[in-house]
């Protein structure tokens, strides 16, 4: 059974607008086609920054960290002879 669907409707920059139109033309696509995609990829991307970010945080309360010095440590290095391997837990 297909999903149902929704209209939504923004105001986009004249700019942005043109392009969007440019390249339903240059692809052969709707422009409700590249909007969807987009707006799917977006969407994708920001769940996926948020489950990272809530990972990033279970790593900080349990303790996780690796020391700001030691990283700096470990960049300045880097333009050396004699690089630092790089920290680890």
């Amino acid at each position: 059974m297909a999903a149902g669907t929704r209209v939504l409707t923004a105001h986009v920059p004249e700019g942005l607008a043109d392009k969007v139109d440019a390249l339903a033309t240059r692809i052969e696509r709707s422009r409700g086609w590249i909007m969807k995609q987009a707006l799917a990829a977006w969407v994708d991307q920001e769940e996926e920054r948020h489950k990272l970010t809530l990972e990033a945080l279970a790593d900080v309360d349990a303790g996780r960290l690796i020391d700001h010095q030691s990283i700096l440590a470990w960049a300045d290095s880097l333009s050396t002879d004699k690089s630092l391997p790089p920290p680890s837990l």
